[in-house]
């Protein structure tokens, strides 16, 4: 499971990370045991009722409940499951924790700006603090941006006239990359970044 979840998925870096991967692994895995459940069902079917002659008539099968209840239920327990689990995730995402460490983010064409608590700004990189909570207060100066670090699972709209907020906890010091994800213009292919995590000392 693991070697599958790093072949498809980039490193997880982040705390929320696994919880993301863990929906994303469910999602798949599920979906992948179902198609092969009806291609099977499928072949199965094409065989056995294949008309062999040209006397053969298929019997007509009026109802049956069980079968009816069954393909209603189990997809709907499969969606409520994957949708509890997944809100719960987004709530967890959308609450940083109190003691986090605030930095403000600005999003132009076709850059980001980051503010600091102690007044100093950045841009392009992103210099956090690792293993703590790190709160992202975001806005833009024009056009709606995306703030998107794929190593950390997060991704929210920066958006002009209002804020917008992201948290993170990276668990070692390393780098990551930032990426615009939403067009912004002729140079949003090169709106990125990168997220420094230093150590306490650093």
């Amino acid at each position: 499971m693991q070697a599958l979840q790093d072949f498809l998925l980039p490193p997880a870096k982040s705390t929320m990370a696994h919880e993301t991967d863990s929906i994303f692994m469910f999602a798949h895995i599920a979906g992948i045991i179902l198609t092969i459940g009806i291609l099977i069902a499928i072949i199965y079917f094409c065989y056995k009722y294949y008309r062999k002659s040209d006397d053969e008539v298929a019997a007509v099968i009026k109802k049956n409940r069980k079968l009816e209840v069954a393909w209603s239920v189990i997809p709907l327990i499969f969606t409520m499951v994957l949708f509890g689990w997944g809100y719960k995730t987004y709530l967890d995402i959308e609450t940083p924790p109190a003691n986090a460490y605030v930095i403000k983010v600005t999003g132009q064409q076709w850059l980001w700006r980051f503010t600091y608590p102690n007044g100093a700004t950045s841009t392009g990189d992103l210099h956090v603090p690792a293993n703590r909570p790190v709160k992202l207060l975001m806005n833009s100066e024009d056009v709606i941006h995306s703030f998107y670090v794929p190593d950390f699972r997060i991704k929210q709209d920066v958006v002009p006239g209002r804020y917008t907020r992201v948290w993170f906890n990276v668990k070692k010091p390393g780098e990551s990359i930032i990426f615009c994800t939403e067009y912004c213009g002729t140079a949003h292919s090169n709106m990125t970044g990168k997220v420094i995590a230093h150590t306490p000392d650093e």
